[in-house]
C-alpha cells in the first residue's frame, strides 16, 4: 500500500502561485511514477501532470505547459506540483497519485493510488 497526502491548497488571487506537495509513505516511493491531476466541479477528473520514478522523466498537460511544473524529491518521498500565473480556471480539487512501472503514465486507470486531494480555488 501507498498513502499519498497531499497540501499546499488553498486561495489564491488570479496571477498568483501555488506550490502543492504530495508526501508518500508506506513503499518505495522511487518504485511508482507519480502523477498530479485535477477535477473541478461539475467536471470530470483530468490529467495535470506526471514524473517518472526517478524524476528525469516529466510531463505536464499541454494546456498546462508554461504555467505548471512537477518535480520530485526521493529522499523525501514528496513530489511537487508548481502553479503559476493562476487562472480562475484553475480552481479545482487537486490529486496526487502513484503508478507502479516504469516511465511516464498520464492515465487515470494507470495510477492504484490516490490522495484524498487538496482545493485549490483561484479568486478573479
Amino acid at each position: 500500500q501507498v498513502q499519498l497526502v497531499e497540501s499546499g491548497g488553498g486561495l489564491v488571487q488570479a496571477g498568483g502561485s501555488l506550490r502543492l506537495s504530495c508526501a508518500a509513505s508506506g513503499r518505495t516511493f522511487s518504485n511508482y511514477a507519480m502523477g498530479w491531476f485535477r477535477q473541478a466541479p461539475g467536471k470530470e477528473r483530468e490529467f495535470v501532470a506526471t514524473a517518472s520514478r526517478s524524476g528525469g522523466s516529466t510531463y505536464c498537460a499541454d494546456s498546462l505547459k508554461g504555467r505548471f511544473t512537477v518535480s520530485r524529491d526521493n529522499a523525501k518521498n514528496t513530489v511537487y506540483l508548481q502553479m503559476n500565473s493562476l487562472k480562475p480556471e484553475d480552481t479545482a480539487v487537486y490529486y496526487c497519485a502513484a503508478a507502479a512501472g516504469l516511465g511516464i503514465r498520464t492515465r487515470e486507470y494507470e495510477y492504484g493510488y490516490w490522495g484524498q486531494g487538496t482545493q485549490v480555488t483561484v479568486s478573479s
